[in-house]
């Protein structure tokens, strides 16, 4: 089954970790997602390791209810973007309307300032494995972690079961 019909955001932001965003956003289009980058602002954006990526939206254009899932790549972009209303608040819609909300290693930074890890269980990157905790989630230490419409990964190596993970979810697995 193709994903044809799912819409798909992917955040972007000031040195997002380069695998983290092009690896998912390679990998749904190939599954026949539409794929949009949404950001700040127009402006291209530098990953940690030198690519480059132009938004296609941004978050003050972006409507939570056109998209199925949203992917939060880490890096340092998710420590700048958490300081941003409109962010917050695009990322916690998507919760609520209980879309896909995917987010791998400093990722979940959004999550926590969006107030929705209060009881989920969820993995990250180690070095913030306790500000999940303090922020009400059970940290656990896999590839992969889903829990309802959260799915979370650690690291770039992580990235073939992230990836399957918020396939298999698109595809109502």
């Amino acid at each position: 089954m193709s994903l044809s019909s799912k819409r798909v955001a992917v955040m972007a932001g000031p040195e997002f970790e380069d695998l983290e965003l092009f690896y998912p956003l390679l990998r749904l289009k190939e599954e026949g997602a539409e794929v949009k980058v949404i950001a700040p602002t127009m402006d291209n954006y530098r990953g940690k390791h030198g690519l480059i990526i132009k938004p296609d939206l941004t978050f003050k254009e972006a409507k939570p209810e056109e998209f199925d899932a949203l992917v939060i790549p880490g890096g340092w972009a998710p420590d700048r973007l958490r300081r941003m209303p409109e962010v917050l608040e695009f990322t916690r819609k998507m919760f609520e309307m209980g879309k896909i909300v995917a987010s791998i290693c400093h990722g979940p930074q959004i999550l926590i300032s969006a107030g929705i890890l209060k009881g989920k269980k969820i993995t990250c990157f180690s070095a913030i494995k306790d500000d999940v905790i303090n922020a009400g989630a059970a940290f656990v230490d896999e590839p992969v972690v889903r829990d309802g419409n959260l799915i979370s990964s650690r690291i770039p190596l992580d990235l073939p079961d992230f990836c399957r993970e918020i396939i298999r979810a698109l595809k109502g697995g």
